[in-house]
């Protein structure tokens, strides 16, 4: 009589069984991704950043920040450009590379101002084109600008007509710039102060429902938001700011929603301990206040990851652990079915760091990009590419 009932109390813990193989060795396993990543960053560039990538067909088409002048990247410095990489995830072979904006460029339309090209991010469009975002910065000089510029897949080539794009916030549509991002989350409480620069498309590109989403991220001002993009893709809606306990700095969120339909961000923090903060909420409008989580102890200021991929949550986070004094040099990538209970899958140690990753699903397999570096100190260098699984 009393076998059955303990049956069905056995069953929560079979259906929660871990997912990695017991013995399971998360740096085994990401050595062996390491070992087979390929280099997308051209010969005379001496920094590279932020990189992002779309996947159409046999190729990986990403985009990211470079510089030939040196290791590293700054919105200060005017001589920071963007690039697309594209490569044949086939043959790993980087087939072409091509600046598509810089510094007071030439457009048919109209002339960028002086200033950094900063954290591109892509996305395809339709069957034949990409579209391809980025800020146009001067530190204290000008309202930084998002600008979109696409790329014909049939041509294999940038259209050469720049287009702003638009920010929608309670007060109404504006050329996406700072200022109207910081309005909006001033009429929500935010009380940090405004800066011209360092508004971006951070965690993007994630559709639900139909709709597409993306957080939007102010760097140096600290602010934090989930927006929905148009169906035109060239205006984000401010759905809701998630920058509370206003004592905290936190920046660079990577958004998901669990299987209830829960939205929840991750949050890097600025300070502090400097470990990543979480916060959630059901409509994706009112958030909670940011709190540690136990699943992430240990973490430091960079740029998290939370994608859904072959079904699996996976949660990256930087590691305030060093391999030998370099920087960001420790990443672990944690899978989980519920996005509460989490293991380590894979955990990347380098010399070279291993910060800002990238993950894309497609056909099949996840593929990444993500920075690495061996001489500046900030190991912001060269952007790689290959397959996680």
């Amino acid at each position: 009589m009393f076998r059955l009932p303990c049956l069905f109390l056995l069953l929560p813990l079979i259906s929660a069984a871990e997912i990695l193989p017991p013995g399971w060795d998360a740096k085994a396993a990401a050595d062996k991704v390491m070992a087979g990543l390929v280099n997308t960053t051209e010969p005379q560039v001496k920094g590279a950043h932020d990189a992002e990538m779309a996947i159409v067909g046999d190729h990986a088409y990403i985009v990211a920040e470079a510089n030939d002048v040196q290791g590293g990247e700054s919105a200060d410095w005017p001589f920071v450009y963007v690039t697309l990489a594209v490569v044949n995830v086939k043959t790993l072979r980087v087939e072409k590379s091509v600046c598509f904006a810089r510094s007071e460029q030439k457009f048919d339309n109209v002339t960028l101002p002086a200033g950094a090209c900063f954290v591109p991010r892509i996305l395809q469009k339709d069957a034949s084109t990409l579209r391809c975002y980025f800020a146009s910065e001067s530190p204290k000089q000008r309202q930084a600008q998002t600008w979109f510029l696409d790329y014909d897949l049939t041509q294999g080539s940038f259209e050469n007509t720049l287009h702003k794009a638009k920010i929608n916030t309670a007060a109404g549509t504006f050329d996406m710039q700072p200022q109207h991002f910081h309005h909006d989350a001033v009429v929500q409480g935010f009380t940090k102060p405004a800066v011209d620069f360092g508004l971006y498309l951070f965690d993007s590109f994630k559709v639900f429902d139909g709709q597409t989403y993306v957080a939007l991220n102010n760097y140096p001002g600290g602010q934090n938001a989930l927006a929905r993009v148009n169906a035109s893709l060239d205006v984000f809606e401010v759905v809701g700011h998630y920058n509370e306990p206003g004592n905290l700095k936190l920046t660079e969120s990577a958004v998901n929603r669990l299987p209830d339909g829960t939205w929840m961000a991750i949050c890097r923090q600025e300070g502090g301990n400097r470990n990543y903060t979480f916060t959630t909420s059901r409509d994706g409008r009112t958030w909670s206040p940011n709190e540690h989580r136990a699943f992430v102890p240990n973490g430091t200021s960079s740029k998290p990851t939370f994608d859904r991929l072959k079904g699996l949550y996976y949660l990256g986070w930087q590691d305030a652990a060093q391999i030998n004094g370099a920087s960001r040099s420790v990443f672990n990538l944690d899978v989980s079915k519920d996005g509460v209970t989490w293991e380590r899958k894979y955990r990347f140690e380098t010399e070279k760091s291993f910060q800002y990753p990238v993950f894309r699903e497609h056909e099949g397999r996840i593929y990444l990009s993500v920075t690495q570096g061996d001489k500046d100190a900030s190991r912001k260098e060269r952007i790689m590419f290959g397959i996680l699984e």
